[in-house]
Parts: structure tokens; sequence; C-alpha cells
């Protein structure tokens, strides 16, 4: 009896470990080989090498993936739908760009997953699954162009073709921890391609190794190999950075000490690229989603990424509203509800408004400067997390994306190591048509940044000094948004705790100064601006604040000293600007 009980108990026992380990299989996303992100496997090979003394193939020993949008003779193009592949025909023409890349001596090897009429920058697919992503398989890889990146990501290919009209090749760059690029748009032609948005598509691609992303750009770009032009400016956008959920000293050290290591000190400036934009393009100023707004507050970039999302939706409907008006119950409802033609009497000013901005920043960039901005607002979200359906959210990522969408700018995502166990880059913008000059600077670059990961990587603090430092930011999050709500003395407790978690960092100190200028506490407000000038001697905004404080003290000589340090770090500030004129009127010497 008691040996059929312990047996009874055994069974039982061996049943609830089934059961647990059966539950965790369920948890657990099932193991792909290819990680989900491939459509269909194919093969096009490329001619016989030409006999010597000639030259092999440029692209020889390379295979390569495209994603299902580019047309492939005998082979349906999904579009990232199945209901789309049952009402279409298979092409008759291979997209001409991926006969380019074949004739230069790559192999084909597939199509890969796109987002839902590659409409998306998440990389979710009903139809066809998302695909995984080989860098934080808890994420989502970004979209649209997500089994490309994917593919890359995990190593089954050497370089793989997006398209990117939003963001559809930078953002799952960033997400799976690869580089994209996204050339001047119109550049490449995008014969055989399904369209999305005219105005904004363009055809990118992805790599681990810059030689290989230098080398796809040479053939699709047709350049030469001709003198390398050495970057003279690279600017920092710490505007862009404040709007990052990573530290915005985590995502720009690594870019300036490379920078300095390569090229010197003296091509490194920071800019405010929405201020710089407003002043260019007056017309944005208040434009949001098509409508003309109120709010003065409401930032160009703001303005930029509405008028893109716009022009996105108008030229999409133009396209596909047929189509989706035939297989409506097929399409996800996102799409179909987001089709309204709102702001269609608009569409010409957002036309005008494309020419502005890429004129701003080819006078802004030139021949041989690069702006540096974060790639996507934070680290890629988790799978079906709140963020992939908040508008706010959305709304902030595509800001970033659509200064090289609407300027047609040329911009490469570069991986810089790991943030909370996940991918994260920054990227560079080169003015439209300086897609040579962009790979170019990439590949010089590229293995500097990587040294510079790993020994930042090997100088991390202790998990105490982590989490105090993450706290801090999180402090100074709160207090930025009591600033925006005008509540000074709130604001300056909250940036009072992020300094006494961690009172290395210049910005907490800037910030707090501001917040003390509000309360006219002026005295407070320049001592808190000469400790962040202290610990970041490139900090415009401190001394743009600790001028406004000494100039309202009476110190007048020293606040035009003060402004006069802000012009030479951001020679186009027009707020430094305008402040020494209005001494130097005041006040002559």
């Amino acid at each position: 009896m008691a040996s059929s009980t312990a047996a009874n108990l055994w069974v039982l026992l061996g049943l609830g470990i089934a059961g647990v380990l059966l539950a965790a299989k369920r948890l657990k996303r099932p193991a792909r080989p290819d990680h989900g992100a491939f459509v269909s496997r194919l093969e096009l090979l490329p001619p016989p090498q030409p006999p010597p003394p000639q030259a092999r193939h440029p692209l020889t020993d390379l295979c390569f993936a495209i994603a299902d949008a580019f047309h492939v003779s005998g082979y349906i193009t999904s579009f990232g739908s199945l209901e789309w592949a049952k009402t279409h025909d298979a092409a008759t023409q291979t997209s001409l760009v991926v006969s380019t890349l074949v004739d230069g001596g790559a192999i084909c090897v597939g199509k890969t997953v796109i987002d839902e009429m590659a409409y998306s920058i998440h990389g979710e697919n009903k139809h066809f699954g998302t695909p995984t992503n080989p860098a934080a398989s808890d994420r989502v890889p970004g979209g649209c162009s997500s089994g490309s990146a994917v593919a890359v990501a995990g190593g089954m290919v050497d370089f793989a073709l997006g398209i990117d009209s939003i963001g559809g090749v930078r953002v799952p760059g960033g997400y799976c921890g690869v580089l994209a690029f996204r050339p001047s748009h119109a550049v490449i032609s995008n014969s055989g391609v399904i369209p999305v948005a005219p105005s904004l598509d363009t055809i990118g691609w992805f790599a681990k190794d810059p030689i290989v992303l230098r080398r796809v750009g040479h053939l699709l770009l047709k350049l030469s190999y001709t003198d390398i032009r050495l970057p003279r400016h690279f600017y920092i956008a710490d505007d862009c950075f404040e709007i990052s959920k990573i530290p915005a000293r985590r995502l720009t050290q690594v870019v300036t000490k490379s920078v300095e290591k390569l090229y010197g000190r003296q091509v490194l400036s920071h800019v405010n690229l929405g201020n710089y934009l407003a002043s260019k393009i007056p017309s944005l100023r208040n434009y949001s989603n098509g409508q003309k707004n109120g709010d003065s507050k409401f930032s160009s970039l703001q303005a930029l990424s509405s008028a893109m999302q716009l022009l996105h939706k108008h030229e999409f409907r133009d396209q596909h509203n047929e189509w989706i008006n035939s297989a409506k119950s097929a399409v996800d409802a996102s799409i179909v509800g987001n089709l309204s033609d709102d702001g269609d009497s608009t569409i010409n000013i957002v036309q005008d408004a494309r020419k502005e901005v890429r004129l701003a920043l080819n006078a802004l960039l030139k021949d041989d400067g690069i702006l540096v901005i974060p790639t996507a607002l934070g680290c890629p979200p988790k799978i079906n997390a709140r963020e992939l359906s908040s508008t706010s959210y959305n709304s902030e990522t595509l800001c970033l994306q659509s200064l090289s969408s609407m300027s047609g700018c040329c911009q490469v995502t570069v991986p810089i190591g790991t943030h909370d166990k996940c991918p994260i880059s920054v990227s560079f913008i080169a003015r439209h048509g300086g897609d040579r000059f962009l790979l170019d600077t990439t590949q010089a670059i590229y293995a500097t940044i990587q040294e510079q990961v790993e020994i930042l990587a090997k100088s991390n603090p202790s998990s105490k000094e982590a989490m105090s430092e993450e706290a801090a930011e999180a402090a100074k999050e709160k207090g930025n948004s009591a600033f925006k709500e005008k509540q000074w003395q709130k604001a300056i407790n909250l940036y009072t705790e992020a300094i006494k978690l961690n009172g290395k960092v210049a910005t907490y100190y800037s910030n707090r100064a501001a917040a003390f200028l509000e309360l006219a506490n002026y005295r407070q407000a320049e001592t808190d601006c000469t400790s962040a000038i202290d610990i970041d001697p490139k900090i415009v905004k401190a001394y743009l604040r600790r001028g406004t404080a000494r100039e309202m003290l009476g110190y007048y000589k020293e606040a035009v000293d003060d402004f006069s340090h802000a012009l030479v770090l951001e020679p186009m500030n027009k707020t430094a600007g305008v402040a020494i004129n209005r001494l130097k009127k005041l006040f002559p010497a």
C-alpha cells in the first residue's frame, strides 16, 4: 500500500513537472531556423566571370535577400499580404535593382517578410508572422523591411534590400543592430518595386560589414572610386537627443570620442535642429496633421513629422485605395482607418516644405558635413508593448525619420552597442547627393566607433552606480515634464534629485538653471550654469542661460562673453546672435 502511494506521488510529481515545462515552452517563442525572416526561397545566379585580365564581378562571393516588394520574374510579390498575393499575378520582369546586383556577381537567395503593404515601422505581420529579432528575441525587429534586417543580423546573408518611405530601412537596422543605408531620394531607380509613397520611397540596404555596405552602394549608385573627401563638420543635434529615451550622453559619447580621435575636436559642433529648421521654414512652425495649430510651442520637427505622415497617407491612398476597397475585410484595420482624405487640401504646401527642408539641410551640411541624430526613440519595444499603438510614441519616433524622408537626404544607421541588453544606434545624415561621401565616412569611422563601444562596455559602472544613473535620468524626465507644465519649483526639486543621484551630468544643472530663471533666481541660475560648463565646456544651453542670468544681474560684459561663446559652439544660434546685438546696442564699448 505504501509503495503504491509513493508510486502515485511520483506520477503526480512527474505530471506536474511536465505541465510546468509545457507551460514554459508555450510562453517561449518557438525557434525558427531562419528567424522567420523569409517569405520564400529562390536562387538567382550571377553570370560567369569575365576572362582575365578583366576584373571579377564587384559583388562576387556575396549573397543577398530582398524585401517582398521587389518583383522577380515568375514569382508573385505578396507585398506583406496573403490577400495581395491571391489577387495578383506573378511578375513578368525582375526589378532593375535586383538584376543589377545579380549581374554584379551577388547571389539572390530569397524574399523576406515586410509589414503589411509596407505601411508600418514596427515589423509585425499577421499574415507571415513577425520575424524574430536575433539581437533581442522579445523585441520587435522594426519595419517595414523587418525580414531583410533579421536575415542580415542572423548571418543568413551578407546584405539585404529593403524599402524606406518613413523609416522602413533605418528603424529595423537600429532595432536589429546592423548597418542600414537609405540613399538620397530618386538616385536609384524604383523600377520593378511596388510603390508606397513615391515622394518618400527609396531602396535601401542592410549589412553587418561597412565594406560590404559600401561595395553595394558603389554598384547601385554607379559611383567611381576616387579620392575620399574627409568630413570637416559633425553637427550633434542636441534637441533630437533630448527626446531620446536613452541617456543622450550614452549615445553621443561614442561618436564624439571617435570623431575626436580620427578628425580632431575642431570638427565637432552642436546644433538645435528644430530652431534651425524653424528659421528656414517658417510655414512649418504651426503645422500639425494638415491643419494650422495655434500652439506656438509646436516644434518644427513635430510639424515636419506631421507633414510627412500626411504625404505618406495621401500618396499611399492614391496608389492602393482601389485595391484596399476591394479587399477591405482582409486589410489590417490600422491601415484602413488611416486613409481619410483629411488634409489633402494642403498637400501642395507639404510638397513645398519638402523642397525647403532639402535646401535647409543642404545649406547646413554642404559637401563635407555630417548631421548626427538618434536613429530611433529608444530601445526596440517589446512584442505587443503598449508603445506600438501609442500615438505619441509613434509620432516622436517619426520626428527622427522625417528629416531624411522629407529632405531626401541620405542617412546611415550605425550600431553603437547595447543598452538594457538591446541594440542601440545613431544615424549620420549627409546632404542630398552626398551618398559616396556618407558611405566613405561610415567605412572610415566604423572600426573606431566599435573600439569606443568596447572601451565603454569595459568601463561600465557597478550595478549600484548604474541604478543611480537610471534613477537620475528618470528624475530628469519628470523634471522636464514639470517644466513643460510651468511647475517651476517642482521641476527644480526633481532636477535637484537627479543631481544628488548623479552629479556628473551637465544637463541636470543646466535644466535646473532654466527653472531658476523662470523664478527670477538669477544668482542660482548663474551658479548652476557654471557647474554645467565645468562638466561639459560645450553645453551651449548653459552658456545661453548663464548669459541671460548675468544680463539680468547687470554683468553685461560677462553676458556678452557667454553669448559669444555659445555662438562659437553653434554658429547659427539665433538666440545668441540676437542677445549680443541687443547688448552691444544698449551698452556700446
